[in-house]
């Protein structure tokens, strides 16, 4: 078996159907399997596999494992020598599987390999390259610094916006939303690591095949509309930022040290008590009370971030 393409699904019937679809209509010349894990959401994926697609393996988890758990238990039973995990919210833009396996098999030291993620309206999605993770870039991480400075390497996704080059491009972090490995490495740096419920466990597991000396590479040749949010968005408001908090701080704490990881969270608490200030002193202001629905969700937000960085509760990892 050339390829085996994991899906892990949450909620994500609909959106399923139409990957496998896209799958089934672009790759070709390669002897591939797909296998699909629900991860106990039970919204009716096993019957619309039995009807549309029989050929695809089908895996029922009776609790909802987290996105490392759930991969990891479907790549046990998969049989290709290579590996791609791809999100369920996704659509294959021509023929972008083949297009990595093809360099996959060429570059040297290839360790992740990821293609260029696009959302619906065809702009390009710029997290599916990044930095790795450091209090700084976490800490300046925001929609108006990225479009203000793209090309910093503070964020590592400078490449996105070569428009002069369509070669392979060595970055830190391929996102987990299509990401394709060697089976043998994948094994090696011990799959992914399942100290984390979802979020960031692309960034560490790009991070473990770094250091051996593996590169992790970016294909702008190959691209891939990433819906996003497709399962995330049916859980409460304050859940993905929180969550994502949480994650990046097991990776600060685990691969950079404990005292970082302190560093980290005392850092996400000193700024969640400036943004609040902020939006308080804000308030009065007539144009926030027009959008006072926007206001009072940045207010939620930012207290649940508060909120965990002191401690005061833990970020939720059964959800189901």
């Amino acid at each position: 078996m050339d390829l085996s393409i994991i899906i892990v699904n949450w909620n994500s019937k609909d959106y399923l159907q139409k990957c496998i679809a896209s799958i089934l209509s672009w790759t070709t010349d390669i002897n591939f399997e797909i296998v699909v894990i629900d991860s106990a959401s039970f919204d009716g994926v096993d019957e619309m596999l039995k009807r549309c697609y029989p050929q695809v393996r089908f895996m029922q988890s009776d609790r909802n494992l987290g996105f490392a758990k759930a991969n990891n238990a479907a790549f046990r039973v998969s049989t290709g020598s290579n590996i791609l995990f791809l999100n369920p919210d996704t659509e294959l833009i021509g023929p972008a599987i083949n297009i990595l396996l093809d360099y996959i098999q060429v570059l040297p030291k290839a360790g992740a390999i990821g293609c260029k993620l696009l959302n619906a309206d065809g702009s390009v999605q710029t997290s599916c390259i990044q930095a790795f993770p450091t209090i700084l870039n976490q800490l300046l991480n925001s929609e108006f610094l990225r479009a203000l400075f793209p090309r910093s390497p503070l964020w590592g996704m400078a490449s996105l916006f070569n428009a002069t080059k369509d070669e392979p491009a060595e970055v830190d972090v391929i996102s987990g939303a299509c990401l394709m490995l060697k089976r043998s490495l994948f094994e090696q740096v011990g799959l992914f690591s399942e100290d984390y419920f979802m979020y960031a466990e692309d960034l560490d597991l790009c991070y473990k095949i770094s250091q051996p000396g593996f590169t992790n590479y970016y294909i702008p040749g190959a691209s891939v509309t990433h819906f996003g949010g497709g399962s995330t968005e049916k859980r409460p408001s304050d859940f993905s930022v929180v969550m994502m908090r949480e994650s990046i701080w097991r990776f600060m704490k685990k691969n950079r040290g404990k005292i970082y990881g302190l560093a980290y969270r005392a850092s996400i608490a000193i700024s969640a008590i400036g943004r609040l200030l902020l939006l308080i002193i804000l308030l009065p202001l007539h144009y926030f009370r027009q959008s006072r629905p926007s206001w009072n969700a940045s207010l939620k937000k930012w207290q649940a971030i508060l909120t965990w960085s002191l401690g005061l509760k833990a970020a939720a990892s059964n959800q189901s």
